[in-house]
């Protein structure tokens, strides 16, 4: 499995007749699991449109360093924040030149300039340029500097000389951007993560519904997505913005949160159930607002679906961890509930401490399975969701061994 699984790569296309393999080098990189944006400059455009790295990386590509619209933003300084490497392919002579010098008079030298992170060079051009001593100059001086290369190869080039200077391979190129990086616990595990309340309607204004808050779902979301995996978070009614690289699917019921998480279960390895959901919903919501009359009301309610049993005892079975809210005798309910739903791991914190749970910043809970028992101390959600991460990802990879 690569490593690219939630990389920012920010490929750098510069002029020369290499830049046809960066078509399939945008390909390579994402199925490393990299999301991809492109930087041409104007040498490059004479040899492959940016519409068709458009159409390739799902992303308008960028061009220009004095662009008005673009510079209201300082988007050349947003997009040496955004990217986890800098990936300049093919990289011509002019090119490395250029960065060897400081230049910043273009949009991709200039990124290169601002960004902090590493650097990746695929050099591309005639073999006696690649041989000349002023090639060989820049080269030391920008791996001096910190950039890393890969390639070139060897072989027939387009201009019919044979030897050192053509463009490695877009496979080898996506390989070894890759290697830059650490692999994370979670590369390429495919987690779904339920967040937030769901509501119920009485009527078209009125709803039943709990205090949660959705933060608890959203920290797991964002940890699971910084340990490599891939995210999907299915989430109630929250005021709260999107992890970055999570897939997000807003629903509002407990029916409708069922369907979307037995949906995803085919292409699902941990299921991790946060959301508060609603036990019960009203018989019949009404069509027409319900007009106050009566001393009492009654509401005939009816269950909801069990979401992570249903999960748990899918023949699709993901490894399967859910969360029991409480407000007394924590661990006894939540045990109760490992058993009875037959899950792999139960998270169990008390909603009553005005601490923790609900609405707070902070969060204490005590993880159950069936041989094991672990305490998390009180911790900002942000922090508990990295531990939480950590801890599931090692449980479930212990079953796949």
């Amino acid at each position: 499995m690569g490593q690219l699984f939630n990389r920012n790569v920010l490929l750098g296309i510069s002029g020369g007749i290499a830049a046809y393999k960066s078509a399939q080098l945008v390909r390579d990189l994402q199925e490393l699991g990299a999301t991809v944006r492109v930087i041409m400059t104007a040498g490059a455009t004479e040899f492959i449109t940016p519409l068709t790295l458009q159409a390739l990386s799902g992303n308008p590509v960028h061009q220009h360093l004095l662009d008005a619209e673009a510079e209201a933003g300082m988007g050349h300084i947003e997009l040496a924040r955004w990217a986890d490497v800098i990936l300049i392919a093919p990289a011509t002579a002019n090119c490395m030149a250029r960065l060897a010098s400081g230049a910043a008079d273009d949009l991709l030298t200039t990124v290169c300039l601002a960004n902090t992170g590493p650097k990746l060079l695929a050099p591309a051009m005639n073999q006696a340029m690649w041989r000349d001593p002023a090639t060989t100059a820049n080269l030391n001086l920008l791996q001096e500097r910190g950039f890393q290369l890969v390639g070139p190869a060897e072989g027939t080039q387009a201009c019919g000389d044979v030897g050192p200077g053509r463009m490695e391979e877009p496979a080898a190129i996506a390989q070894r951007t890759s290697a830059l990086f650490d692999s994370d616990v979670l590369d390429g595990i495919s987690i779904v993560i339920t967040a937030g309340p769901t509501r119920e309607a009485i009527d078209p204004v009125r709803y039943i519904s709990n205090h949660s808050s959705g933060k608890m779902g959203f920290a797991l979301a964002r940890a699971a997505a910084d340990a490599g995996a891939r995210t999907t978070l299915i989430s109630g009614p929250v005021n709260l913005d999107t992890p970055d690289h999570v897939q997000r699917t807003d629903v509002v019921t407990a029916q409708q949160m069922h369907d979307a998480s037995l949906a995803a279960v085919a292409d699902c390895d941990i299921f991790i159930a946060c959301a508060a959901v609603a036990d019960y919903r009203p018989a019949e919501a009404l069509g027409q607002k319900l007009k106050k009359s009566a001393d009492t009301l009654q509401l005939e309610m009816v269950r909801n679906p069990d979401i992570v049993s249903a999960v748990a005892n899918h023949p699709e079975r993901p490894f399967t961890v859910g969360f029991a809210a409480e407000t007394q005798d924590v661990a006894a309910y939540a045990q109760g509930k490992l058993e009875a739903k037959k899950l792999d791991l139960i998270i169990a914190n008390d909603v009553s401490d005005t601490a923790a749970g609900f609405n707070s910043e902070n969060n204490a809970v005590v993880v159950i399975g069936t041989d094991y028992y672990q305490e998390l101390g009180l911790a900002s959600k942000q922090q508990l969701g990295r531990q939480l991460v950590a801890l599931i990802a090692e449980q479930y990879l212990a079953t796949v061994v």
